[in-house]
């Protein structure tokens, strides 16, 4: 089953939950090439259940300084979904982690270090375009007439 655009939902950004800690100079390209494009070109990845981000990091913290109110996300059933698989990244101190490690330090409000956990996702996530615009406001609770 491949990922297509309408699986792609917008969360708050209140509710996600970082796991790992980023490269802030990898963040400041990002932050600049997002600001040229104007919105989001990727989803982030996160766990449907707990709100943990599991790819998307460096997206997620530029959302923080953009101000957003919420980010494009592929909500998945982490634990469960066999397309999702974690190992670590060489030299990151660590010889294995779970998702249930990843799923606990994100609970925790700590972080592991950058470049700790690396998941290796089995599809590819769909081309998206949402405009900073669109992810600085909630959805409006009005219906199409105003009431």
């Amino acid at each position: 089953m491949e990922w297509v655009e309408e699986d792609v939902t917008l969360v708050p950004l209140s509710w996600l939950k970082p796991h790992e800690e980023i490269k802030e100079r990898n963040r400041d390209k990002l932050l600049e090439m997002t600001k040229r494009w104007g919105g989001y070109t990727k989803p982030l990845i996160v766990d449907k259940g707990t709100g943990a981000i599991l790819d998307g990091h460096h997206r997620h913290s530029i959302a923080v300084l953009l101000g957003l109110k919420r980010v494009p996300a592929l909500c998945v059933d982490y634990l469960n979904d066999e397309r999702i698989q974690v190992d670590v990244w060489p030299n990151s101190g660590l010889a294995s982690l779970t998702k249930e490690e990843v799923i606990e330090m994100s609970l925790s409000g700590g972080c592991f270090p950058p470049k700790t956990s690396r998941h290796i996702v089995a599809e590819n996530t769909p081309p998206i375009f949402f405009t900073l615009d669109e992810l600085m406001v909630y959805p409006s609770l009005k219906g199409p007439d105003g009431s």
